[in-house]
């Protein structure tokens, strides 16, 4: 279904629209142009793994041996009344780990799904960016993107308009499709499918050119507590579940930032269970029992005004109650939920963020960038995931949270 498929959703992305130059992002020179490389022969090999795991061995998500590719959870009510307007085979091809969809008004937005498999997130995507917006799905495998396309037909009369599409290719060269035009995305999504790509970079590098300025890419994945040993990379069945192509979470952090995407910000984490017996000893007998596996929602602004850090300047803002669906508060990231006509005291980072224009007539703000307090209180380095399943679905204020499990504001 996924890998290095690329699906397009014109309706769950984040209006960006100021683009910047992009920082210089250099990586090793790729040796993928000789055919004969063992490099290159292990990329295609890995590839075609993943395409006839997902094209062929995969019927149903029934048919998986980890809840890696499992969304955890009931989604709210609005998703589910999507839900319930999407066909029945659609929804059984579906493997994701995350529900992939910032909680604003999409209306008439474009959205990118990045590996949209059979459809399903092109297809909720579809009625929240509504009939003057826009929803692009590619991926890689033909036979997912055949199951997508024989109901687009079906989707659009159920819901009055056609605003779908669908394109085959190859999430690390996203350059080759030429439906995909630079700065043209609001926001772009994914669902567990980035973890399967080998170039990871360049994924997110072309990410970061396709949005809008002031875009995001918000996406669920699959990371790991420490760095994945090569003996596990090159096992097809763990690359299959999307257990081997984890990125080790601060790999993930500080490769976003290379990219442009200078603030990562953890929105929600769960813990991976691994349900097979076959699987826990292929990662035991290679003495491996202490790497963990999390499945982890991510949102990356597109915003060049964002610092490497969260600084403090004395700012705060005051939500107002006023955006769809969060009239009691309303949830930016792990660490920022904020509590209707309350004030919480926010990092300059987080501030720009609020004041995009999607979020920005939601809020009051307080302050300005004129005075410099230093580094602002709770930004930690750790581990920013929790190894037990969250109590609560929501996040928590940053004034509360400085003493939290890593990650701090961010």
């Amino acid at each position: 279904m996924r890998f290095v498929s690329v699906a397009i959703i014109v309706a769950t992305s984040s209006n960006v629209e100021a683009f910047r130059s992009v920082p210089t992002f250099s990586r090793p020179a790729s040796s993928l142009s000789v055919a004969t490389d063992p490099d290159k022969l292990l990329f295609e090999t890995t590839r075609k793994q993943v395409q006839d795991y997902y094209g062929q061995t995969l019927q149903t998500s029934d048919d998986l041996a980890t809840n890696a590719c499992c969304t955890a959870g009931a989604p709210p009510t609005y998703i589910q009344e999507c839900l319930n307007r999407i066909n029945p085979t659609t929804l059984k091809k579906y493997y994701g780990c995350g529900l992939c969809l910032p909680s604003y008004d999409l209306e008439g937005c474009s959205v990118l799904d990045l590996g949209c498999g059979a459809g399903r997130d092109v297809y909720i995507a579809s009625q929240l960016v509504g009939k003057e917006g826009r929803v692009v799905g590619v991926d890689m495998t033909p036979e997912q993107l055949e199951t997508a396309k024989d109901y687009q037909d079906y989707h659009s009369e159920k819901f009055g308009f056609a605003n779908t599409e669908f394109h085959q290719g190859y999430l690390e060269s996203l350059d080759d499709i030429d439906a995909l035009e630079k700065e043209s995305f609001d926001v772009i999504i994914s669902n567990c499918v980035i973890n399967l790509c080998t170039d990871k970079p360049a994924v997110l590098k072309a990410c970061y050119d396709l949005l809008k300025p002031g875009g995001e890419l918000y996406f669920s994945d699959v990371y790991a507590n420490r760095r994945v040993p090569e003996t596990l990379q090159k096992n097809p069945l763990l690359w299959g579940e999307c257990l081997s192509g984890a990125l080790y979470w601060n790999d993930f952090q500080n490769m976003a930032k290379q990219a442009g995407f200078n603030d990562p910000r953890l929105v929600e984490d769960a813990p991976i269970t691994v349900e097979s017996k076959k699987v826990q000893n292929m990662i035991d007998s290679e003495g491996h029992s202490s790497i963990k596996f999390f499945s982890a929602t991510y949102r990356l602004f597109k915003m060049p005004e964002l610092e490497p850090a969260c600084e403090d300047f004395g700012q705060a803002v005051i939500y107002k109650g006023t955006l769809p669906r969060a009239e009691s508060g309303w949830l930016l990231d792990k660490h920022h939920y904020f509590e209707a006509g309350r004030i919480h005291p926010v990092c300059g980072n987080t501030w720009f963020m609020l004041k995009n224009r999607n979020l920005a007539d939601h809020f009051d703000f307080v302050g300005d960038f004129s005075r410099h307090y230093g580094i602002f209180e709770g930004c930690g380095s750790s581990l920013p995931y929790d190894l037990q399943p969250a109590s609560t679905g929501k996040g928590t204020s940053i004034e509360s949270n400085s003493s939290g499990n890593g990650g701090g504001c961010c």
